[in-house]
């Protein structure tokens, strides 16, 4: 069975490496995670964000690394935006 024709398989395995990437970078960054859907969706902006910034500074990491770098970055700039309220 596909969607888009990715796997099933692939796309669960996806979103479970998302998760640990939003996890991780809640850990590192707050102490604690955002939950299943919360911890996938800080992967993802932050994987946008982690991919713009290291194009634009010319530096080529791993794409987990980048993820998570751009994970805690995003998170980062959300405290400091939450915290001038």
């Amino acid at each position: 069975m596909t969607i888009l024709g990715i796997g099933i398989f692939v796309i669960f395995i996806y979103l479970l490496i998302g998760a640990l990437i939003g996890w991780i970078a809640g850990l590192l960054m707050k102490g604690k995670g955002f939950g299943f859907f919360g911890n996938i969706v800080i992967a993802i902006l932050g994987s946008l964000l982690g991919g713009f910034v290291t194009k634009l500074l010319g530096i080529h990491l791993g794409s987990f690394i980048t993820a998570v770098l751009g994970a805690i970055l995003l998170l980062f700039l959300i405290n400091l935006v939450s915290k001038k309220k």
